[in-house]
Protein backbone atom coordinates (compact mmCIF):
# COMPACT_ATOMS: atom_id res chain seq x y z
CA UNK A 1 0.00 0.00 0.00
CA UNK A 2 3.03 2.32 0.59
CA UNK A 3 3.90 4.70 -0.34
CA UNK A 4 1.07 7.24 -1.60
CA UNK A 5 0.27 10.54 -2.53
CA UNK A 6 -2.60 12.39 -3.31
CA UNK A 7 -3.07 16.29 -4.35
CA UNK A 8 -6.04 18.35 -4.87
CA UNK A 9 -6.50 21.48 -6.94
CA UNK A 10 -9.13 23.49 -5.40
CA UNK A 11 -12.99 22.67 -4.82
CA UNK A 12 -15.63 24.61 -6.62
CA UNK A 13 -16.47 24.99 -10.08
CA UNK A 14 -13.84 24.37 -13.01
CA UNK A 15 -14.79 26.14 -16.11
CA UNK A 16 -14.91 23.61 -19.21
CA UNK A 17 -12.27 25.54 -20.47
CA UNK A 18 -9.87 24.80 -17.77
CA UNK A 19 -11.19 21.36 -16.70
CA UNK A 20 -8.48 19.45 -19.08
CA UNK A 21 -5.53 21.54 -17.81
CA UNK A 22 -6.85 21.30 -13.99
CA UNK A 23 -6.78 17.35 -14.58
CA UNK A 24 -3.43 17.60 -15.92
CA UNK A 25 -1.80 19.69 -13.41
CA UNK A 26 -2.95 17.72 -10.24
CA UNK A 27 -1.84 14.36 -12.05
CA UNK A 28 1.69 16.05 -12.97
CA UNK A 29 1.94 17.31 -9.49
CA UNK A 30 0.86 13.70 -8.20
CA UNK A 31 4.16 12.31 -10.51
CA UNK A 32 5.89 14.64 -9.07
CA UNK A 33 5.17 13.72 -5.65
CA UNK A 34 5.39 10.15 -5.78
CA UNK A 35 8.79 10.33 -7.62
CA UNK A 36 9.79 11.95 -4.45
CA UNK A 37 8.65 9.14 -2.30
CA UNK A 38 10.17 6.30 -4.54
CA UNK A 39 13.42 7.41 -4.56
CA UNK A 40 13.55 7.73 -0.75
CA UNK A 41 12.42 10.95 0.22
CA UNK A 42 9.65 11.57 3.60
CA UNK A 43 6.11 12.10 3.35
CA UNK A 44 7.01 15.86 3.95
CA UNK A 45 9.47 16.25 0.83
CA UNK A 46 6.39 14.62 -1.51
CA UNK A 47 3.53 16.93 -0.31
CA UNK A 48 6.12 20.16 -0.29
CA UNK A 49 7.23 18.88 -3.84
CA UNK A 50 3.34 18.07 -4.73
CA UNK A 51 2.25 21.80 -3.87
CA UNK A 52 4.90 23.35 -5.28
CA UNK A 53 4.27 22.16 -8.69
CA UNK A 54 0.66 22.95 -8.18
CA UNK A 55 1.66 26.92 -6.94
CA UNK A 56 3.85 27.21 -10.47
CA UNK A 57 0.88 26.39 -12.43
CA UNK A 58 -1.06 29.25 -13.50
CA UNK A 59 -4.58 27.07 -13.66
CA UNK A 60 -4.58 26.93 -9.79
CA UNK A 61 -5.00 29.28 -7.02
CA UNK A 62 -1.96 28.99 -5.47
CA UNK A 63 1.33 31.05 -6.30
CA UNK A 64 1.44 31.98 -9.64
CA UNK A 65 -2.82 31.75 -10.32
CA UNK A 66 -3.68 33.65 -6.71
CA UNK A 67 -6.56 35.31 -6.62
CA UNK A 68 -6.48 39.27 -5.99
CA UNK A 69 -7.64 41.31 -2.79
CA UNK A 70 -10.18 44.29 -3.28
CA UNK A 71 -7.11 46.06 -3.51
CA UNK A 72 -5.57 44.28 -6.54
CA UNK A 73 -2.87 42.63 -4.45
CA UNK A 74 -1.69 38.95 -4.04
CA UNK A 75 -1.42 38.02 -0.36
CA UNK A 76 -1.42 33.83 0.05
CA UNK A 77 -1.45 31.25 2.89
CA UNK A 78 0.59 27.97 3.36
CA UNK A 79 1.27 25.08 5.63
CA UNK A 80 3.00 22.28 5.95
CA UNK A 81 2.44 19.76 8.96
CA UNK A 82 4.62 16.32 9.60
CA UNK A 83 2.70 13.67 11.29
CA UNK A 84 5.67 12.05 13.09
CA UNK A 85 6.62 15.01 15.59
CA UNK A 86 3.43 16.98 15.04
CA UNK A 87 5.69 20.06 13.85
CA UNK A 88 3.81 22.04 11.73
CA UNK A 89 4.62 25.39 10.16
CA UNK A 90 2.84 28.28 8.47
CA UNK A 91 2.73 31.77 5.84
CA UNK A 92 -0.64 33.55 5.91
CA UNK A 93 -1.22 37.18 4.07
CA UNK A 94 2.31 36.81 2.28
CA UNK A 95 3.04 38.71 -0.97
CA UNK A 96 6.12 38.37 -3.63
CA UNK A 97 7.08 34.24 -3.24
CA UNK A 98 6.77 32.14 -5.82
CA UNK A 99 6.45 28.85 -3.75
CA UNK A 100 4.69 30.04 -0.04
CA UNK A 101 4.48 26.65 0.52
CA UNK A 102 8.39 26.15 0.66
CA UNK A 103 8.46 29.18 3.28
CA UNK A 104 5.86 27.22 5.37
CA UNK A 105 8.19 24.55 5.41
CA UNK A 106 11.39 26.57 6.71
CA UNK A 107 9.37 28.43 9.30
CA UNK A 108 8.74 24.50 10.35
CA UNK A 109 12.59 23.75 9.96
CA UNK A 110 13.90 26.78 10.99
CA UNK A 111 11.58 28.76 13.76
CA UNK A 112 10.64 27.88 17.07
CA UNK A 113 7.01 29.39 15.66
CA UNK A 114 4.04 27.84 14.07
CA UNK A 115 3.40 30.58 11.67
CA UNK A 116 4.38 33.76 10.41
CA UNK A 117 2.42 36.65 8.85
CA UNK A 118 2.73 39.50 5.98
CA UNK A 119 5.72 41.22 6.86
CA UNK A 120 7.08 39.70 9.32
CA UNK A 121 7.00 36.24 6.50
CA UNK A 122 8.58 38.37 4.13
CA UNK A 123 11.58 39.43 6.48
CA UNK A 124 12.18 35.99 7.31
CA UNK A 125 11.65 34.88 4.07
CA UNK A 126 14.44 37.45 2.92
CA UNK A 127 16.70 36.13 6.03
CA UNK A 128 16.88 32.54 4.42
CA UNK A 129 17.63 33.97 0.96
CA UNK A 130 14.55 32.99 -0.49
CA UNK A 131 13.85 35.47 -3.60
CA UNK A 132 11.44 37.95 -3.44
CA UNK A 133 9.53 37.71 -7.16
CA UNK A 134 8.36 41.01 -8.75
CA UNK A 135 3.90 40.84 -7.75
CA UNK A 136 3.31 40.73 -11.62
CA UNK A 137 4.62 37.17 -11.91
CA UNK A 138 1.85 36.23 -9.31
CA UNK A 139 -0.79 37.67 -11.54
CA UNK A 140 -2.92 36.31 -14.67
CA UNK A 141 -5.06 38.12 -17.17
CA UNK A 142 -7.41 35.56 -16.18
CA UNK A 143 -7.93 36.87 -12.28
CA UNK A 144 -7.82 40.34 -13.54
CA UNK A 145 -10.61 39.98 -15.72
CA UNK A 146 -12.57 38.08 -12.17
CA UNK A 147 -11.30 40.95 -10.21
CA UNK A 148 -12.33 43.59 -12.03
CA UNK A 149 -16.04 41.92 -13.20
CA UNK A 150 -16.69 41.51 -9.17
CA UNK A 151 -15.62 45.10 -8.25
CA UNK A 152 -18.53 45.76 -10.14
CA UNK A 153 -21.23 47.18 -7.56
CA UNK A 154 -24.06 44.69 -9.32
CA UNK A 155 -21.73 41.43 -8.58
CA UNK A 156 -23.45 38.69 -7.38
CA UNK A 157 -21.12 37.65 -4.31
CA UNK A 158 -22.04 33.94 -4.73
CA UNK A 159 -21.34 34.07 -8.55
CA UNK A 160 -17.84 35.39 -7.83
CA UNK A 161 -15.88 32.72 -6.56
CA UNK A 162 -17.22 30.54 -9.71
CA UNK A 163 -14.76 29.75 -11.98
CA UNK A 164 -11.86 30.29 -9.72
CA UNK A 165 -11.06 27.17 -8.09
CA UNK A 166 -9.67 27.30 -4.04
CA UNK A 167 -6.67 26.16 -2.20
CA UNK A 168 -4.36 23.33 -3.66
CA UNK A 169 -2.94 20.69 -1.15
CA UNK A 170 -1.19 17.28 -0.79
CA UNK A 171 -0.68 13.91 1.89
CA UNK A 172 1.19 11.56 1.31
CA UNK A 173 2.38 8.13 3.53
CA UNK A 174 6.03 7.29 3.04
CA UNK A 175 7.70 3.92 3.04
CA UNK A 176 8.39 4.68 6.62
CA UNK A 177 4.83 4.89 7.59
CA UNK A 178 5.02 8.38 8.37
CA UNK A 179 2.13 10.98 6.84
CA UNK A 180 2.37 14.35 5.89
CA UNK A 181 0.09 17.93 4.46
CA UNK A 182 0.99 20.66 2.71
CA UNK A 183 -1.58 23.09 1.94
CA UNK A 184 -1.44 26.61 -0.76
CA UNK A 185 -3.91 29.16 -1.63
CA UNK A 186 -4.29 32.81 -2.80
CA UNK A 187 -7.66 32.98 -0.59
CA UNK A 188 -10.46 34.19 -1.67
CA UNK A 189 -11.11 36.23 -4.76
CA UNK A 190 -11.59 40.19 -3.95
CA UNK A 191 -11.25 39.43 -0.15
CA UNK A 192 -10.67 42.44 2.17
CA UNK A 193 -6.57 43.27 2.28
CA UNK A 194 -5.58 41.66 5.31
CA UNK A 195 -7.90 38.31 5.21
CA UNK A 196 -6.81 35.08 6.45
CA UNK A 197 -8.49 32.11 5.56
CA UNK A 198 -8.25 28.30 6.75
CA UNK A 199 -5.30 27.36 5.53
CA UNK A 200 -2.52 27.94 7.42
CA UNK A 201 -5.07 27.58 10.60
CA UNK A 202 -3.88 24.27 12.30
CA UNK A 203 -6.50 21.94 12.16
CA UNK A 204 -8.65 23.87 9.16
CA UNK A 205 -6.64 23.84 6.16
CA UNK A 206 -4.65 20.87 7.05
CA UNK A 207 -3.55 18.32 10.17
CA UNK A 208 -1.01 14.95 10.08
CA UNK A 209 -0.48 12.76 12.58
CA UNK A 210 0.89 9.38 12.84
CA UNK A 211 -1.27 7.54 14.84
CA UNK A 212 -4.68 8.59 12.73
CA UNK A 213 -3.77 10.36 9.34
CA UNK A 214 -3.59 13.37 7.57
CA UNK A 215 -5.84 15.67 5.73
CA UNK A 216 -5.64 18.64 3.36
CA UNK A 217 -8.61 20.77 3.16
CA UNK A 218 -10.28 23.65 0.26
CA UNK A 219 -13.37 25.28 -0.30
CA UNK A 220 -15.14 28.26 1.89
CA UNK A 221 -12.26 28.98 4.22
CA UNK A 222 -14.48 30.19 7.03
CA UNK A 223 -16.79 27.81 6.81
CA UNK A 224 -14.12 25.06 7.33
CA UNK A 225 -12.43 27.13 10.24
CA UNK A 226 -15.94 27.11 12.22
CA UNK A 227 -15.67 23.39 12.07
CA UNK A 228 -11.91 22.95 11.76
CA UNK A 229 -12.59 20.41 9.42
CA UNK A 230 -9.42 18.84 8.88
CA UNK A 231 -8.95 17.87 12.64
CA UNK A 232 -12.64 16.36 12.58
CA UNK A 233 -11.84 14.20 9.83
CA UNK A 234 -9.07 12.61 12.38
CA UNK A 235 -11.34 12.71 14.89
CA UNK A 236 -13.79 10.53 13.42
CA UNK A 237 -11.12 8.27 12.02
CA UNK A 238 -9.86 7.91 15.45
CA UNK A 239 -13.34 6.77 16.38
CA UNK A 240 -12.49 3.51 14.00
CA UNK A 241 -14.32 5.66 10.34
CA UNK A 242 -12.63 5.02 7.10
CA UNK A 243 -10.80 8.02 5.49
CA UNK A 244 -13.73 7.86 3.01
CA UNK A 245 -16.79 7.86 5.26
CA UNK A 246 -14.89 10.24 7.54
CA UNK A 247 -14.09 12.93 5.41
CA UNK A 248 -17.56 12.47 4.20
CA UNK A 249 -18.93 12.91 7.71
CA UNK A 250 -17.39 15.97 8.61
CA UNK A 251 -18.52 17.58 4.56
CA UNK A 252 -22.13 17.01 5.75
CA UNK A 253 -21.70 18.17 9.52
CA UNK A 254 -20.19 21.11 8.05
CA UNK A 255 -22.53 21.79 5.08
CA UNK A 256 -25.71 21.28 7.46
CA UNK A 257 -24.07 23.27 10.45
CA UNK A 258 -22.65 26.37 8.74
CA UNK A 259 -23.36 25.94 5.09
CA UNK A 260 -20.53 25.37 3.82
CA UNK A 261 -18.97 23.94 0.78
CA UNK A 262 -15.75 22.38 0.65
CA UNK A 263 -13.08 19.53 -0.47
CA UNK A 264 -10.91 17.32 1.18
CA UNK A 265 -7.53 14.63 0.89
CA UNK A 266 -7.33 12.42 3.32
CA UNK A 267 -4.70 9.20 4.05
CA UNK A 268 -4.30 7.05 6.65
CA UNK A 269 -0.94 5.76 7.76
CA UNK A 270 -1.65 2.20 5.79
CA UNK A 271 -1.97 4.11 2.56
CA UNK A 272 -5.89 3.95 2.60
CA UNK A 273 -7.04 7.28 0.63
CA UNK A 274 -10.33 9.37 0.22
CA UNK A 275 -10.30 12.55 -2.20
CA UNK A 276 -13.83 13.80 -1.04
CA UNK A 277 -16.24 17.03 -2.14
CA UNK A 278 -19.81 18.32 -1.86
CA UNK A 279 -18.60 21.09 -4.60
CA UNK A 280 -19.36 20.61 -8.21
CA UNK A 281 -16.02 20.06 -8.80
CA UNK A 282 -12.67 19.11 -7.24
CA UNK A 283 -9.47 18.31 -8.80
CA UNK A 284 -7.88 15.37 -7.76
CA UNK A 285 -4.93 12.98 -8.44
CA UNK A 286 -3.20 9.68 -6.14
CA UNK A 287 -0.59 7.32 -7.19
CA UNK A 288 -0.30 4.02 -5.40
CA UNK A 289 1.31 1.34 -6.62
CA UNK A 290 2.73 2.78 -9.44
CA UNK A 291 -1.15 3.67 -10.49
CA UNK A 292 -2.35 7.03 -11.25
CA UNK A 293 -5.80 7.70 -10.22
CA UNK A 294 -7.66 10.97 -10.72
CA UNK A 295 -11.02 12.88 -11.20
CA UNK A 296 -13.00 15.82 -11.57
CA UNK A 297 -16.53 15.45 -11.30
CA UNK A 298 -18.34 13.78 -8.01
CA UNK A 299 -18.15 9.97 -8.57
CA UNK A 300 -14.98 10.03 -11.45
CA UNK A 301 -12.26 7.45 -10.81
CA UNK A 302 -10.15 7.52 -13.35
CA UNK A 303 -7.35 5.22 -13.52
CA UNK A 304 -3.92 4.39 -15.58
CA UNK A 305 -0.30 3.21 -15.08
CA UNK A 306 2.15 6.11 -14.23
CA UNK A 307 3.93 5.91 -17.40
CA UNK A 308 1.35 6.37 -19.71
CA UNK A 309 1.33 9.95 -21.14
Amino acid sequence: MLPVVVVQGGAGYVPSEKSEASKAGVCAAARSGYAVLQSGGSSMDAVVEAVSKLENDPNFNAGCGSVLTTGGNVEMDAIVMDGKTLANGAVSAVRNIANPVQLARLVMDKTSHNCLTAHGANQFAQAMGVPEVPQESLITEYSIMRWRKNLAHDANPVESQMGKMGTVGAVAVDKEGNVACATSTGGILNKMEGRVGDTPCIGCGGFADNQVGAVSTTGHGEAIMKVTLARLILFHMEQGQSAEAASDLALDYMKSRVQGLAGVVTVDPQGHWAACFNTLQMAWAAVQKDTLHYGLYVGEHFTQGIDEP
